[in-house]
């Protein structure tokens, strides 16, 4: 079982002069989700190396179990530091597909062709696919065969716009998930406030935040074992 994890590479929110990038609970706990359920797990980013870390998701008070366990994980480390460019990724060689969030995504995914051909291809295989938090943002862009949104009338969650104004950046970001969402046609919804919260709707797989992460991570991989299943692999 192979996944491709893809993360971001823009490090500056907006124009306040902070740094942004991914957030580390939403990349941390689906990556030890893969790698305990024996999953291959490949890591790529449009520029390629190290990608951005969001300092905020680096604060103490942010820190769970699997973001611990990745600060003693010096493998782990490693292959964060020399992520592949998005451009060079080949969407056959993979069964599932992650984009964990934080920020970043909203400036360089959203409007990366890289990524936006490799979500289309990979669609067109039939191959699962989850994106957590801001990641559900990537999907602005992406069409299916008759050139209609791929969220329309799907059900979706993703950051929701209360969870933005708690973090004070509605007016930071260059738009709101939940807004852009609704926007395209999706059938929007959400939980909670910062509690796990995911919708599946047939090959996609979306979070609204960073706890909904490792339940996102466990719903792909059953998608990619059904997949499996049905194609007589398993």
């Amino acid at each position: 079982m192979n996944i491709l994890m893809v993360l971001t590479s823009h490090d500056q929110l907006g124009s306040t002069g902070e740094k942004t990038g991914f957030w580390l609970e939403e990349f941390a706990a689906p990556y030890y989700v893969f790698k305990d359920a024996g999953a291959a797990v490949t890591l790529a980013s449009p520029h390629g190396g190290q990608p951005p870390l969001d300092p905020k998701s680096d604060d103490p008070t942010a820190q769970t179990d699997s973001t611990r366990r990745f600060k003693e994980d010096t493998e782990a480390q490693t292959a964060l530091a020399h992520t592949i460019k998005l451009g060079e990724v080949s969407p056959h060689d993979y069964d599932g597909l992650f984009y964990p969030g934080g920020h970043g995504p909203l400036w360089d995914l959203v409007e990366s062709p890289a990524s936006i051909a490799l979500i289309e291809t990979m669609l067109r295989a039939s191959k699962p696919m989850a994106f957590v938090c801001h990641a559900p943002a990537v999907l602005r862009h992406i069409k299916i065969s008759h050139g209609a949104p791929l969220v329309q009338g799907k059900s979706v969650t993703g950051f929701s716009n209360t969870e933005e104004q708690a973090m004070g950046l509605t007016d930071v970001v260059p738009f709101l998930v939940e807004d852009m969402l609704r926007h395209h046609g999706a059938n929007y919804f959400k939980g909670p406030d910062w509690q796990p919260f995911i919708l599946t709707d047939h090959l996609l797989i979306t979070g609204q935040n960073p706890a909904s992460s490792a339940p996102a991570a466990v719903a792909l991989l059953e998608k990619v074992r059904q997949h499996a299943e049905q194609l007589g692999a398993v």
